[in-house]
């Protein structure tokens, strides 16, 4: 198994500097530039503002020094757009917003949406079997943002139970959880349905039964275990994008979290920003997907080789 997790470290780690240097020579290559308004600035203050931020050096350079301060200090340098704030700054204001209503709707999304998959796929061709299908296919159809407005209309609104945006205790966190979390237990709970209905079918799953062990014992010694791991290799990306926010549900309630800064610093081509949340996007789908494969590899150990 250790030998297991070198080898994915040896590819995880080749992939995220070579995630670093694509973004940062797509961003740079994009016309225009941080300090390019509507209003032209004049040429002494604009060759100043480079020279400050280091934008009237070569690219390599630029992006040499830009790696160096990842790798040395985990600094991804100042904002363009606020000087008095750093991508580090703006980033550690808006990830734990997101991380947390997104920890907690990926908690709630594989829970409900493991649970349904497992009891419509024991219950196959029956009335729940065809409700739980029903609902699934209900909320992966609907869009958080369908989902969001009907939320704020329905609970702030109309019931006035919960605000209808900002960031402070749990009834701000509600509205966001549901809207993130919906679509995603939908598709959780047809694929964990769909890989149970195909365990439960298989030789092994006969065999058991035919040994005379009970329902529960099939389904939870014999059957849960191989039907989990096409949902696991679900989960790992999963997990990124949901606490890593979402831009809809982020601009829709206000919340402050980091998909509304990136949707900020695009508007304004602040590359610094745009450029330290795609690295901690790439680094958290690296991260996560790496330990997929440890995962994979500790459920069915032919993986390993």
């Amino acid at each position: 198994m250790f030998g297991f997790i070198l080898r994915r470290l040896a590819v995880a780690i080749p992939t995220l500097l070579l995630l670093i240097i694509i973004s940062f020579v797509l961003m740079h290559s994009a016309p225009g530039g941080p300090f390019t308004q509507e209003r032209a600035l004049p040429p002494q203050v604009l060759a100043n503002l480079d020279a400050k931020y280091g934008l009237d050096q070569p690219l390599i350079v630029q992006m040499w020094t830009y790696i160096v301060g990842i790798v040395t200090r985990f600094d991804f340098g100042p904002s363009f757009i606020y000087p008095d704030l750093s991508v580090n700054d703006i980033i550690s204001q808006g990830f734990p917003v997101t991380l947390t209503y997104g920890a907690i709707g990926f908690t709630l999304s594989v829970l409900f949406g493991v649970m349904l998959g497992i009891v419509a796929a024991i219950r196959h061709n029956t009335w729940i079997d065809t409700a739980a299908v029903g609902v699934s296919i209900g909320a992966q159809v609907l869009p958080n943002f369908v989902i969001a407005p009907i939320l704020v209309l329905v609970f702030t609104l109309w019931l006035r139970w919960l605000p209808g945006g900002g960031w402070g205790g749990w009834p701000y966190w509600v509205m966001p959880i549901i809207a993130l979390t919906l679509s995603h237990m939908a598709s959780i709970a047809r694929l964990t349905r769909s890989s149970m209905l195909e365990v439960l079918g298989s030789n092994h799953i006969r065999t058991a039964r035919a040994k005379g062990l009970s329902e529960r014992a099939v389904i939870m010694r014999h059957a849960l275990k191989p039907a989990m791991l096409p949902v696991i290799s679900y989960l790992g990306p999963l997990f990124v994008t949901m606490i890593t926010g979402s831009v809809v549900v982020d601009m829709y309630f206000s919340t402050g979290g980091i998909g509304r800064s990136f949707v900020d610093s695009a508007l304004s081509r602040d590359y610094a920003v745009m450029m330290g949340i795609t690295i901690l996007v790439g680094a958290l789908t690296i991260f996560f997907n790496l330990l997929v494969d440890v995962l994979y590899a500790w459920i069915d150990p032919k993986i390993r080789y």
